[in-house]
């Protein structure tokens, strides 16, 4: 776990209400990491990378479609969906790491939090009563994603619209510790915390 700047820390503490205290903070694993989403979106993206240049060069008046000359027009056409699909292939990881660095995460004894610094700061919170399940995703080596709660995709627009890992589920709408280091122990943290608060509400 990448321990959090002076800076950093100051702005989880400036997310602090009174009488909250800080248990654990993180921010995700800048690494690039696969995820069981990417079983479809990677076949799918060099499907769709790999024929928008194919298209690419034939209008060009190369390859298959070479004999019929350069096509201006399709050209033009062609240049948002070649761009798409490279964004798909590789893009989408240099945007995630940039997101990575912006992203923060806190446990308090109040709340869990997922924090982002700007441009676009956000806050994300829910109190450990709250939270109605806890979906974990492990790798072998520690490295996991926790969701405080249910993401309720649609079946059609499933995860990579609403809650992609592109996005780091920021617009979600629950807190979600993406690609943290030791997840597993951090589980442990909050399904404890949550626990000591039931039993707190129980009379």
């Amino acid at each position: 776990m990448e321990t959090l700047t002076v800076e950093e820390q100051r702005t989880l503490q400036q997310e602090l209400t009174s009488g909250e205290s800080l248990l654990w903070s993180g921010k995700p694993n800048p690494k690039v990491i696969f995820h069981s989403s990417d079983t479809f979106t990677i076949p799918f993206s060099l499907l769709w990378g790999g024929f928008a240049i194919f298209w690419e060069l034939g209008v060009s008046g190369i390859g298959f479609m070479g004999n019929k000359g350069p096509s201006s027009f399709m050209q033009l056409w062609g240049i948002p969906f070649v761009i798409i699909g490279q964004y798909m292939i590789w893009g989408r990881f240099f945007y995630a790491a940039w997101k990575k660095r912006r992203v923060l995460y806190a446990i308090t004894n109040r709340r869990v939090l997922v924090t982002v610094r700007p441009p676009g700061a956000k806050t994300i919170s829910a109190f450990l009563e709250n939270i109605p399940s806890i979906d974990k995703e492990l790798r072998p080596d520690g490295i996991g994603t926790l969701k405080f709660g249910s993401l309720n995709d649609s079946p059609w627009q499933g995860k990579r619209n609403k809650a992609s890992i592109e996005n780091l589920y920021l617009s979600a709408g629950i807190p979600v510790f993406v690609d943290i280091d030791n997840a597993s122990a951090v589980f442990d943290i909050v399904t404890d915390l949550r626990l000591r608060a039931s039993n707190r509400e129980t009379p």
